[in-house]
């Protein structure tokens, strides 16, 4: 039996299989997933080549760990800041009780999602599952509901003492749970983690079984939340995460899939959005994400949208900026994202923008546009390029993020809308 492994790499890395990995026949697994779905990865001769995707791959019994990249930390440091990126998106650091908080040991992504969604179903089996309406049809001995009667003549013509109805009941074995259920079976199945083994199977001994559901994207927008079971939606949430991403290898039954990715620009862009919101509330600025704007329409009636990442708002000030987790060398930012920026600054009416980076020491450079109709004069329109540094405790970190776009953005415009009301709140 092929024991459990862990491959640790970088976004943008090389990987070249080892004579065991193509023993166990790891590059086939690999090279049928890249065929099958949307691919993290290329293929290279003799190995892969990750692209800008994060996160885990793991594939039969072998766990591929993708982790990001943007300054000199080690892997382990990566891993960490990483699990808090997710987190802190994802809104993870909230309370499942009210004596409890949702404190998380774990030693890789995987480990995060299957052990936040342990604690989330032992919450929610303490609590006590909600029953529901579900409809429900077959043969009874007694007539309840709507008789079916075709199906009655053609099933119960020699068992006349049998009805064939459809009928609702009132019970825990409907949809929401269906999901729940199956997740659990699939982590189950997944799970490589001792100290998580014996607790995954105490909820499954303990959640009862129910039926098996095909799970596709509209199982769970279909799913309205009230107050009765607004409680379930973390557990959703990380249950769709989980059953959408996995692919079952239906030829062999041996090498199933479960990618857990994460574009690594989109989570950059969303890990400062959440920190600027929940931290600024005290200012006067509105922090929004992906504010969209028509900017072209064709007489047909093709439309173009904008969206830029961030925009700060505030009575009389606009700024917007766009985040890029990649690391800028001498060249400066391309030409494609200045003109973007310049185009932000006449459909936003901004005050200011800037291009987001991760980088090695916090610094801002400054830059104007040159002007139109070669006038002389440099332009007031500005792009700064700006530079936040990471760091290896992630509340250290999301201060930075705050202080750097305070201090390089909003002081000078707070100040000015302090002395002109003369009261801030």
């Amino acid at each position: 039996m092929t024991s459990a492994q862990t491959i640790v790499v970088f976004e943008h890395e090389k990987y070249y299989f080892t004579e065991e990995q193509k023993r166990i026949k790891l590059d086939e697994a690999l090279e049928k997933y890249y065929g099958d779905y949307s691919p993290f990865f290329k293929l290279i001769r003799g190995g892969v080549k990750f692209n800008q995707h994060v996160g885990v791959l793991k594939v039969g019994k072998t766990t591929i760990e993708v982790l990001p990249k943007a300054d000199g930390n080690d892997k382990d440091t990566w891993r960490q800041l990483l699990i808090d990126m997710i987190k802190t998106v994802w809104g993870f650091d909230i309370k499942v009780s009210s004596s409890a908080d949702l404190k998380l040991k774990s030693n890789s992504i995987l480990d995060l999602y299957f052990e936040l969604y342990t604690k989330e179903l032992e919450y929610l089996l303490h609590r006590g599952l909600i029953k529901r309406y579900n409809k429900k049809e077959g043969n009874l001995y007694a007539l309840k509901g709507a008789l079916q009667f075709s199906k009655h003549i053609s099933q119960n013509l020699v068992h006349q003492e049998r009805f064939y109805v459809k009928y609702s009941n009132y019970d825990i074995n409907h949809k929401v749970h269906c999901i729940l259920y199956k997740a659990l079976k699939l982590i189950n199945q997944t799970n490589n983690r001792p100290d998580l083994k014996s607790r995954i199977g105490a909820l499954l001994l303990n959640f009862p079984e129910m039926n098996d559901l095909k799970i596709t994207e509209s199982t769970f927008d279909n799913i309205v939340y009230d107050r009765k079971n607004l409680h379930y939606e973390k557990a959703l949430q990380i249950a769709k995460l989980l059953l959408l991403n996995y692919h079952p290898d239906v030829s062999k039954g041996r090498d199933h899939v479960l990618a857990l990715m994460f574009d690594m620009n989109r989570l950059w862009e969303q890990f400062v959005y959440v920190v600027l919101k929940r931290e600024l509330k005290v200012t006067d600025f509105k922090v929004r994400s992906q504010v969209s704007k028509e900017f072209w329409r064709s007489e047909t009636g093709t439309k173009s949208r904008m969206k830029p990442d961030i925009v700060l708002e505030s009575r009389d000030n606009t700024i917007v900026l766009d985040t890029k987790w990649k690391n800028l060398y001498d060249g400066g930012p391309s030409s494609e994202d200045l003109r973007q920026m310049y185009a932000y600054h006449h459909y936003y009416k901004a005050s200011k923008t800037a291009l987001i980076y991760p980088g090695e020491e916090e610094k801002l450079i400054k830059g104007k546009y040159s002007p139109i109709h070669g006038d002389s004069n440099i332009s007031d329109n500005t792009c700064g390029i700006a530079f936040i540094s990471t760091h290896t405790d992630v509340v250290v970190w999301k201060k930075n993020i705050v202080s750097f776009i305070k201090e390089n953005f909003l002081k000078d415009i707070l100040k000015n809308e302090f002395d002109n009301t003369g009261s801030h709140t």
